[in-house]
């Protein structure tokens, strides 16, 4: 019995299988209606998922993968500041040159004040309180 009950708790700490195979661009992308879907009785659904594609967008920002700045930009126009913000930080680690371009295009007409001094700080202070 006590093998079983180990067994148990044990598969309660493999992730779900629709959770693998998730990939960080992926994530980045998630709408609030997929969010909420793929973590469905998770504690990561009490986070949000504006601050959780906050973290993954650092997480991307972080990984160095150039190829990942796509994901990024696609962030820039999200309806919330907070993933907009480091979607900004994000792009400008990944590829320098596409923030600059990026930022000539958009800093002056980001509605949001908190948005606008991530575009002109770009990747230097890092995220805080990630």
């Amino acid at each position: 019995m006590e093998q079983v009950r180990a067994s148990q708790r044990r598969d309660r700490l493999l992730p779900r299988e629709s959770l693998t195979g998730l990939t960080l661009a992926g994530l980045s992308a998630l709408d609030d209606a997929a969010f909420r879907a793929l973590f469905t009785a998770s504690p990561v659904k009490r986070i949000g998922r504006d601050r959780f594609v906050r973290n993954v967008l650092y997480a991307l920002g972080n990984s160095g993968a150039r190829d990942l700045a796509q994901a990024a930009v696609e962030r820039l126009e999200d309806d919330s500041a907070l993933v907009r913000g480091a979607a900004v930080w994000a792009l400008a680690r990944l590829d320098p040159a596409r923030f600059e371009a990026e930022r000539d295009e958009r800093a002056a007409s980001e509605p949001d004040p908190d948005v606008r001094e991530d575009w002109a700080l770009g990747a230097s202070p890092g995220p805080q309180g990630a």
